[in-house]
């Protein structure tokens, strides 16, 4: 007796594992289906949010083309409403033209009007005393530049008789003694002219301003004449240097000046080349 009941608490034992095991077997795919299930439905709502996305990424795109399609309508408007501005302004513009050209003539026309209203009760015109003032300003440059040309073309320049003409022989000092006398008496001349113009013009003039001219006048011939004083002092230094056979030679050097450019300044003691350095050492010094 006691073997039968242990071999039937074996075989209970055997059924209860069995149906444990079939209990676990059962329990597993309802899990894995419950995660399926799950993940379906987590891709449903990815999907659904991805169609809410792209509507309204078309919506926006359909808002902006309806927003750019006003613009376009309102920017011929707006244009159109510029230049009518423009136009407006430009026609005020004209008109404010035309209005000041009108009113500048008829200025012009009573001014005229009166002019001859003037002349009219008055008579004849007054003369201006102006006119003395203006001629006397003309005179001293145009008398300086006369001076300076005239002695030039009475004395043609020098042309070399033979090819081994000597420097400075006695033809070419004569042409030199001529050109210098001549120009030493054209200075005088104007020096002499300057006296009778100042002895003869010097009036005092009742308006100030007509003095005041004539004072400057005058003292700008004196500081011209000044100048010709000097002048006429290197002139005759060169005279008597043609006298002692020195003239036409460079004080520095001693080489030949020239013939050219002794015609061109007959006053000139250096040559070219100790001339130029002389200028450039005076402009480092000044």
């Amino acid at each position: 007796m006691p073997a039968k009941k242990k071999t039937k608490k074996v075989a209970k034992k055997k059924v209860k594992a069995k149906k444990k095991v079939a209990k676990e077997v059962t329990r597993k795919p309802a899990v894995s289906r419950k995660k399926a299930a799950k993940k379906k439905a987590a891709k449903k709502k990815t999907a659904k949010k991805k169609v809410a996305k792209k509507k309204a990424s078309r919506k926006k795109t359909a808002k902006k083309k309806v927003s750019k399609k006003k613009a376009a309508r309102k920017s011929p408007a707006k244009k159109k409403a510029i230049k009518k501005k423009v136009a407006k302004k430009k026609v005020s513009k004209k008109k404010a033209a035309k209005k000041k050209v009108a009113k500048k003539k008829v200025s012009k026309k009573k001014a005229a009007k009166k002019k001859v209203a003037k002349k009219t009760t008055t008579g004849k015109p007054k003369k201006k005393t102006m006119g003395k003032v203006t001629n006397i300003k003309k005179t001293p440059a145009q008398k300086s530049q006369k001076g300076k040309s005239a002695a030039k073309k009475k004395i043609a320049p020098y042309k070399q008789k033979r090819k081994n003409e000597d420097y400075m022989g006695p033809e070419q000092t004569e042409h030199f003694r001529q050109i210098l006398l001549a120009w030493k008496t054209e200075l005088m001349e104007e020096v002499d002219r300057t006296v009778h113009h100042m002895q003869d013009d010097a009036t005092n003039f009742p308006d100030p301003n007509d003095r005041a001219s004539q004072e400057e006048e005058f003292a700008l011939e004196l500081r011209t004449r000044d100048r010709e004083r000097k002048l006429i002092s290197k002139i005759d230094e060169s005279i008597a240097m043609l006298d002692a056979a020195d003239y036409g030679f460079c004080e520095i050097c001693g080489i030949e000046i020239g013939i050219r450019r002794l015609e061109a300044r007959p006053t000139a003691t250096q040559c070219i080349d100790c001339k130029t350095l002389d200028e450039i050492k005076e402009r480092h010094l000044g």
